[in-house]
């Protein structure tokens, strides 16, 4: 990314709008990306930033609606709630606490300086969701007798899951802050690829033998995916 430009929206607030080259990009283009919150116009050649930003500026009504659509950023911080498996948790700054702990909607971490708050919470949920989707994986791997590889957890921007060649399998741990049947249903969806590398009728009756209301997990993503990418 190339420093962000400003532009002037007709509320007269500035949006900043970030740029960068892609050789592989046969236009210009523009987007809001749900995991930085940021307004980015993409360039086929750096020699079209000209042209891409008088493009922006007749899009800022555009830009505008969907940042807004992104909703408030949400720290981990003390005080602060987050969904865990679809319910809401407070986050609480204990003094005296050494590991962290969910009891009664409260997730108790040890009482230090702010920073150290949100890497300890954020760790606990990177955890919680490698606990949760490698259960989830080794069921339906094992209804659909197939083997795979490791099980990883990531902050992905543009995908919940993916299934390498090697039957390696990763996921984005913010999979742990939907409700259990989404991430069901997206370990269910990569755990499908092993036996078909597509999106053909055959993969979709896979998944649709381990998850069998996988349209409606498919749409809540949709729908609420982006909201996930707040936190933190």
């Amino acid at each position: 990314m190339n420093d962000p430009v400003q532009l002037l929206a007709a509320d007269g607030e500035p949006i900043p709008l970030a740029w960068r080259v892609n050789r592989r990009a046969r236009r210009i283009s523009l987007k809001v990306d749900n995991a930085s919150g940021q307004a980015v116009l993409v360039l086929p050649t750096r020699r079209a930033l000209a042209e891409g930003l008088r493009f922006a500026e007749t899009q800022v009504d555009w830009l505008r609606r969907h940042l807004d659509q992104l909703g408030t950023r949400q720290p981990f911080r003390d005080g602060a709630t987050v969904p865990v498996e679809g319910m809401l948790v407070r986050i609480a700054a204990t003094a005296g606490r050494r590991r962290e702990l969910l009891a009664d909607d409260v997730l108790h971490v040890p009482a230090e300086d702010p920073e150290l708050t949100a890497l300890r919470v954020r760790r606990w949920l990177k955890l919680r969701a490698g606990v949760r989707l490698r259960e989830r994986v080794a069921a339906h791997a094992e209804q659909l007798d197939v083997g795979y590889g490791r099980v990883t957890m990531r902050d992905q921007r543009t995908r919940w899951g993916s299934c390498s060649q090697n039957g390696a399998l990763s996921f984005s741990w913010r999979l742990i802050l939907a409700p259990p049947a989404v991430l069901d249903y997206v370990a269910a969806h990569e755990v499908a690829h092993l036996r078909e590398m597509n999106h053909s009728r055959a993969f979709w009756n896979h998944v649709a033998k381990l998850c069998p209301d996988h349209a409606r997990q498919r749409h809540w993503l949709r729908q609420h995916g982006p909201d996930l990418h707040r936190y933190g």
